[in-house]
């Protein structure tokens, strides 16, 4: 069987990995905090029919050889961590991290997950959880007849109550840092968990060692660039054709043989 058609076979299954990491970004245009992810694409073995620098004669060696790619396959996706833009909605409850950070979020099971989404809510104790009801990390709860509701650049929650006009100071959001974010372990729900590859979360201040501000009545927005991916996804569709037309061309070869020897 001719190896082009495997080789093809290799191609039209990356880009068609390609083309679902773009449909998925494009999906999450408008998710709060949501990552764009990348596809990273690797060559696979090589067949080395003349080794590159054997010797050719006693005294002479090839300067090229003879090397058979054998296709391609995506090794990962990679999560892009650039900043999304910011969106004003002048909800008390909104909170957006202007730079590296990810807030905490308690998990069911007693671990905790990691996101960038701060679209915050109360709950029937008055307790900032997210929009599954997952408290927020450490958790913050809010007196009731909360009249003002304040969160400082440093995570700092104030909060005054109908009749008195004096902020009291309820508690303070801490966020994390990674070494190395893109090595997160996305669970879906804008959620994250650690893994080595990220390295162990680094609590902080906000605002400080290097941790991104708190911007209050702000969300971030998605970082997925709508004509980015749509040139991408323009360029994968151009691509997949070109190993289908590999394959079309392959077949009509293997026709050409077959009918005429």
């Amino acid at each position: 069987m001719h190896s082009a058609l495997y080789v093809s076979k290799t191609g039209l299954s990356a880009q068609d990995t390609q083309l679902t990491t773009i449909s998925n970004n494009l999906a999450n245009a408008s998710t709060v905090g949501f990552k764009r992810d990348r596809a990273v694409f690797e060559d696979l073995l090589y067949q080395v029919t003349r080794q590159p620098g054997a010797q050719s004669t006693q005294d002479t060696v090839l300067p090229s050889g003879l090397q058979l790619g054998t296709g391609v396959r995506v090794v990962s996706t990679q999560k892009q961590f650039t900043e999304g833009s910011l969106q004003v909605t002048d909800q008390a409850l909104d909170v957006a991290i202007s730079g590296r950070g990810f807030f905490q979020i308690s998990m069911p099971d007693g671990t905790t997950s990691y996101t960038r989404n701060g679209e915050f809510h109360l709950d029937s104790q008055g307790q900032l959880v997210n929009a599954n009801g997952l408290l927020l990390e450490p958790v913050i709860t809010v007196p009731e007849d909360t009249n003002v509701l304040t969160i400082g650049s440093d995570g700092v929650v104030s909060a005054s109550v109908l009749g008195d006009p004096n902020l009291q100071e309820i508690g303070q959001i801490q966020t994390v840092d990674f070494i190395n974010p893109a090595g997160l372990q996305s669970i879906g729900g804008n959620l994250f968990y650690e893994t080595v590859a990220s390295g162990n979360p680094i609590a902080g201040t906000p605002g400080e060692a290097g941790l991104g501000d708190l911007l209050q009545g702000t969300l971030e927005n998605s970082n997925v660039d709508i004509v980015e991916e749509m040139v991408n996804m323009i360029t994968t569709q151009r691509v997949y054709e070109m190993n289908s037309k590999v394959v079309s061309t392959a077949d009509q070869m293997l026709q050409y043989i077959s009918q005429n020897l």
